[in-house]
């Protein structure tokens, strides 16, 4: 095995962690975020929503499944970095085509691990989300800080547009197609695309920057508006387009992202929240049913509750700390949520929201 070359993680505030490298070598730099998941880490760097951060796991040992080809979420990773605790260079799965340390390094991710993860995380939940960077070149805490303070900040970044797609493109139905659903690219994950599939859905997909006249031009039977990264009040033209569709009735269905600029479009704002919301294991009240379900998420920003209009219902609530997430329109046929129906962590808890969309459609 080779030697293992030295690493650093240094947080905008001057924190740092010294650990070992691994994935690929250089300097890179992001936002600091945790994911409280036990598993997932392949459906996780794979997720375009997390464009532009770099992700610390909770749970202390990644990457003893390995990677496979099948399980990718997108074309591509597209964390900026990865921190873990231990990195197993030992995988088994049946499945697995490779390791997680290969992966990253042919995907030009560069990973930190062996430093104290839970006081990383400790220290994230007390001061905040920040700027951050981990470095195997640099390994000047100082000089480093320099870099980091001169990177972009989160808030007010526009990010969907660098993991749309550049052309459209269909995802067919399984089976027969009963319904045409366009979808907005903002950083969509394939099981999104499968699960609508699943239940009779053809499926266009199309770039984050489609006008909202060429979206009901193609006479879909719903628009869908999916996760992505970035700062929801920096898109303000695709808020726009969003609204137009909204009042030509055609039913609409958001997520994650899709959720926020929903939001926006019908006359909310949104926050970004100290540290955000990302793991498998969000409890979620479905205030219509009262029922709770066990969601993934994945986000730092949400709706405020009390700028939304007297015609938007709030629908769903964290019962961590009673954010908004998800909301429907009292005489339109729309409706979102600020997690990932998509996601197994239940295994299958929130499935019901993509019903809800055919009910729509089909009414």
């Amino acid at each position: 095995m080779n030697e293992r070359k030295p690493a650093i993680l240094v947080l905008e505030d001057g924190r740092s962690f010294s650990g070992l490298s691994f994935g690929a070598e250089g300097e890179t730099f992001g936002e600091m975020v945790f994911n409280t998941s036990m598993a997932g880490y392949q459906e996780l760097l794979t997720d375009p929503s997390y464009a532009g951060q770099i992700v610390c796991m909770t749970y202390p040992l990644i990457g003893n499944y390995g990677i496979n080809e099948e399980d990718m979420e997108s074309r591509k990773p597209w964390v900026a970095g990865f921190v873990v605790r231990e990195s197993s260079r030992l995988y088994s799965n049946w499945r697995a085509t490779g390791s997680l340390n290969d992966y990253l390094r042919k995907n030009e991710i560069v990973g930190i691990e062996g430093i104290d993860t839970r006081a990383l995380v400790r220290h994230i939940r007390d001061k905040g989300a920040m700027r951050s960077a981990v470095s195997t070149v640099d390994l000047n805490a100082a000089s480093l800080t320099e870099k980091i303070l001169a990177s972009p900040e989160m808030a007010d970044r526009e990010l969907a547009s660098t993991v749309t797609t550049n052309d459209r493109y269909e995802h067919p139905a399984d089976g027969d197609a009963k319904f045409h659903v366009v979808a907005y690219d903002f950083g969509v994950k394939t099981n999104s695309l499968r699960t609508f599939a699943k239940y009779g859905c053809r499926i266009t997909v199309v770039p984050s920057d489609t006008l909202a006249a060429e979206v009901l031009a193609l006479q879909p039977d719903g628009i869908f508006l999916s996760n992505g990264p970035g700062d929801p009040s920096s898109m303000k033209q695709v808020i726009s387009e969003v609204r137009h569709m909204a009042e030509s009735g055609v039913p609409m269905f958001g997520i994650c992202l899709g959720h926020q600029l929903l939001g926006s479009a019908l006359g909310g704002d949104t926050f970004k929240m100290k540290f955000g919301h990302r793991g498998g294991n969000q409890p979620i009240m479905d205030l219509t049913t009262r029922k709770v379900e066990i969601a993934s998420h994945n986000h730092g920003f949400a709706v405020k509750r009390d700028s939304l209009p007297a015609d938007v219902e709030v629908t769903h609530v964290n019962l961590n700390d009673d954010t908004v997430a998800g909301l429907r329109h009292k005489t339109l046929p729309i409706f979102s949520v600020q997690y990932h129906p998509e996601s197994a962590p239940g295994p299958h808890d929130s499935e019901y929201l993509f019903k809800r969309f055919i009910e729509l459609m089909t009414k």
